[in-house]
């Protein structure tokens, strides 16, 4: 899989997709991630990408032409047919697990991160296949979420992870959140290991799990119970 980036501050990616899971995923070539300065693309001499407001208004708003020409270099240097991009706003859908794990089966995409009041809405109309948003408020720009979106991916790919099984238990996976997770030692502050888990008995831990999840769920998101399958 291919994840570019096009930001204002591909600085801010530098830890991020040089840590921890991506940094494995990209030594062992299971994905490729390229960050891009939206700035190499603006035809001005000081680099400015945005513009006052059409129609006046506080603040500034990003360009249109920036994104067409960086869009189209990066997917000419992927040599890219078809892409996903995708615009990280408030506006848009909230991320959930069923999103990324749909985005982890696409072979290409592209993260636009906005900045000031916002991007020329002809970014959005002619540019732009969906929009997500990490949360119901407002951050600087959509680096941040661009930065969630890529490890929420990242993790779901094949080879990605050691343990082909984490994903699979995890919390959202299958609509519920995650059981509880215990390890040595087996009491700590008076406090002991559900005597179950020490049993090996591999169906009665299963299903105490799985009771397990459904009980945290309703006490903190009643809400996914409404969609959950397993609830």
């Amino acid at each position: 899989m291919i994840i570019d980036v096009i930001t204002i501050f591909p600085e801010m990616f530098t830890h991020v997709v040089g840590s921890s899971i991506i940094k494995r995923a990209r030594r062992s070539r299971v994905v490729t991630v390229g960050v891009h300065d939206l700035r190499r693309f603006s035809h001005d001499k000081h680099r400015k990408v945005d513009d006052r407001p059409y129609g006046g208004g506080p603040g500034m708003v990003m360009q249109a032409e920036p994104f067409f020409e960086a869009v189209a270099s990066v997917r000419r240097r992927r040599q890219a047919a078809k892409s996903r991009i995708v615009l990280l706003s408030p506006q848009g859908r909230p991320l959930t697990q069923a999103i990324a794990q749909r985005l982890a089966k696409q072979a290409h995409l592209i993260l636009l991160c906005g900045h000031y009041e916002g991007i020329d809405e002809r970014v959005r109309r002619a540019l732009v296949d969906e929009e997500l948003s990490i949360g119901d408020y407002v951050l600087t720009g959509g680096e941040l979420p661009a930065m969630v979106v890529i490890d929420a991916v990242v993790r779901l790919l094949p080879g990605a992870l050691g343990d082909v099984e984490s994903t699979a238990s995890e919390s959202f996976a299958d609509g519920l959140l995650e059981y509880p997770h215990y390890t040595r030692p087996r009491v700590y502050r008076k406090m002991a290991v559900p005597k179950i888990l020490l049993t090996g008995h591999h169906a009665a831990i299963a299903a105490w799990r799985q009771r397990q999840a459904q009980a945290r769920t309703r006490r903190r998101r009643p809400d996914l119970l409404v969609r959950s399958p397993k609830s």
